[in-house]
């Protein structure tokens, strides 16, 4: 049996998506092994994500209270893409060619866990839809959620705006994270009205 510290610092790290137990002891060792300054960096680092807020425009991570993306004068605003969490924002800013605004939801529509629309960031984004927003672009993972969370978001704004859909690519199922620029590019080049 390990000190109870020690036992400590394991159950956090076990904590962790997709770590078990063993990986979290793993880790565990590999920061006792650390010199002081490794171990600085990381207390420094965690310290400097509890200033970590969301955007208050579009939900993204920030520590101001817009967003860089919200607050770029280069960004086209009547374009909103629509994300299921700030992780896609991040998976299609890294393909470097969409240069419109985001919308995070922070997380899809699950009738099973209790998910409604109105636990979503979908109010925020209703307020943000004007006579200049030209389109909303709905990147949700192609999941049975995100197919759900597309449908009752193409009812709700498809009277006021146009709404489009990301194109063939992204199998149903799969996660946009998970998808390479390539296949996230050829996705939205082939976007769909919805």
């Amino acid at each position: 049996m390990y000190p109870a510290s020690f036992e400590n610092l394991i159950l956090e790290l076990h904590k962790l998506p997709g770590v078990g137990m063993k990986s979290a002891e793993r880790m565990a060792f590999a920061i006792l092994g650390w010199d002081d300054d490794q171990k600085e960096q990381m207390i420094d680092a965690f310290k400097k994500a509890s200033n970590l807020k969301h955007c208050k425009v579009c939900g993204n991570l920030t520590e101001e209270d817009e967003c860089e993306i919200c607050s770029d004068p280069e960004r086209n605003k009547n374009q909103i893409c629509v994300v299921q969490s700030e992780k896609d924002l991040y998976t299609i800013e890294s393909m470097n060619e969409y240069k419109g605004v985001y919308h995070v939801l922070h997380g899809t529509i699950n009738i099973q866990k209790g998910i409604l629309p109105d636990q979503l960031n979908i109010d925020a984004l209703e307020d943000r839809i004007n006579d200049d927003t030209e389109e909303v672009i709905l990147a949700l993972d192609p999941t049975q959620d995100g197919e759900t969370t597309a449908l009752y978001l193409s009812r709700l704004l498809s009277d006021r705006v146009l709404v489009t859909r990301l194109a063939s690519g992204i199998p149903f199922g799969g996660k946009l994270d998970y998808a390479d620029a390539k296949t996230l590019s050829k996705a939205f080049a082939g976007r769909t009205k919805e």
